[in-house]
């Protein structure tokens, strides 16, 4: 039994108690599956955590795999009290929405890996944290996600008894393989989102901006989840995995490390990708966009044409209008009515400032 650690989560284990030990604490379905192994053969399947502790003290040289899924304060405080995991971890796991990482607290590790896996109903990518705890005789899995399949990974193991012999090391390097096995599918999902893009932005969709730049964004968040993991591995590979990391172990971490790689150089090549459709569709919405701009100038000089045409026939109807209706005036006092030139006079007159327009606006080109 160890003293509880001071600090935030130290005062939260001092304040839901530290004994009994072994009392069963509440566990409501966060406990997806525990075991007790020996020589890499399971020996128990214990209900409870409580249970689980019983049994690897009962047993020399045995390692316990406990696996959880979102699990709560109650069930972190226990097996921190109980594997002695630092606070600091511990509140990670808790609280979740981890960056990928590997840190070392003695004999412990904490790892916390993102798994991803693409939806095809929706074409995005979803993304789930893992969390591990790695001790010598102890291995505890965290799921705050749907991904990766942990159950596959302990049927795969318990297949091979003498890998799972190796301890947490061979159970490290299971996980990180189902899990950069699980990049493979999103790098699928992700070439071909790339394809039906540029069949769109080459067709002209308009929406295909909004999509290039969603589909970036899932591009990023990819790369941060794979990339941290490359210096992880090499790490892993030059001496900083766990006890019982032989050469097999490390052998099989290489492989991961070069299907890793793969990985990140063709997700670094999707955002460079992604910038020239990006780049390729601007240049084409601005071409667009110009095509549209001629269209409207030309039918606005067509417009300016027309209206020049009607004012210049309105001005020359309206010359003879104004002197019609001054004369229709019909004044008594208006000399011309009484003078036997009049009428003919008023006719030469519209006559003479029609022409004299029509002249006018002929010449300027609008008529």
């Amino acid at each position: 039994m160890t003293e509880p650690s001071t600090g935030g989560f130290g005062r939260w284990l001092d304040e839901h108690g530290t004994h009994p030990l072994y009392a069963d604490p509440p566990e409501p379905g966060g406990l997806v599956d525990s075991a007790v192994y020996t020589a890499g053969r399971r020996q128990a399947s214990p209900a409870s955590l409580a249970e689980t502790y019983r049994c690897l003290q009962e047993r020399d040289g045995s390692m316990a795999w406990i696996g959880l899924y979102r699990p709560d304060e109650v069930q972190v405080a226990s097996l921190a009290r109980e594997f002695q995991l630092h606070e600091l971890a511990a509140e990670d796991a808790v609280n979740a929405h981890q960056r990928p990482k590997l840190e070392r607290y003695g004999d412990t590790r904490f790892v916390v890996l993102l798994a991803a896996r693409y939806v095809d109903r929706r074409e995005v990518v979803e993304f789930s944290e893992l969390h591990l705890f790695l001790g010598p005789r102890f291995v505890i899995t965290m799921r705050h996600g749907e991904a990766p399949d942990l159950v596959a990974v302990r049927r795969r193991l318990e297949s091979e008894p003498q890998m799972l012999a190796r301890g947490p090391a061979a159970v490290l390097y299971a996980v990180l393989d189902q899990v950069v096995d699980g990049y493979a599918p999103v790098v699928a999902g992700l070439e071909n989102d790339i394809d039906e893009i540029e069949t769109e932005v080459f067709g002209g969709d308009p929406n295909a901006s909004r999509r290039i730049y969603q589909l970036t964004r899932e591009v990023i968040e990819f790369q941060r989840a794979a990339r941290p993991l490359l210096g992880m591995l090499d790490g892993l590979v030059t001496g900083g995995a766990p006890d019982g990391a032989d050469e097999e172990v490390r052998q099989r971490l290489r492989d991961v490390f070069d299907h890793l790689t793969q990985v990140v150089e063709r997700v670094d090549g999707f955002r460079h990708l992604l910038q020239n459709i990006l780049t390729v569709n601007s240049t084409l919405v601005s071409q667009q966009q110009n095509e549209e701009m001629r269209s409207l100038t030309a039918a606005s000089y067509e417009q300016n044409e027309e209206i020049k045409k009607i004012s210049a026939w309105a001005a020359i109807l309206f010359a003879p209008t104004l002197i019609g209706t001054v004369y229709g005036m019909n004044f008594d006092l208006m000399p011309e009515l009484h003078w036997p030139l009049g009428y003919p006079l008023a006719l030469l007159l519209m006559a003479l400032v029609c022409g004299s327009l029509y002249l006018i606006f002929k010449r300027r080109g609008w008529l």
